[in-house]
């Protein structure tokens, strides 16, 4: 099964961007949680903290 992947993945033209783009995506990800983290209001942190406990299920009023 390895050496028909591995054949398969040697025939594909640029292959070498794969990894590449794949690390880009995860450190662009990662690093828009980070600034939505820290740029997050304390009220909906201590919001977001307590609904595990909670019993009542959160309505929200459009």
């Amino acid at each position: 099964m390895f050496k028909f992947i591995k054949g398969h993945m040697e025939t594909m033209a640029n292959i070498e961007w794969y990894p590449i783009l794949s690390l880009l995506i995860f450190f662009t990800f990662f690093a828009i949680m980070v600034v939505r983290v820290v740029m997050m209001r304390k009220e909906e942190y201590q919001s977001i903290s307590k609904l595990p406990l909670d019993d009542e299920p959160q309505t929200r009023e459009l």
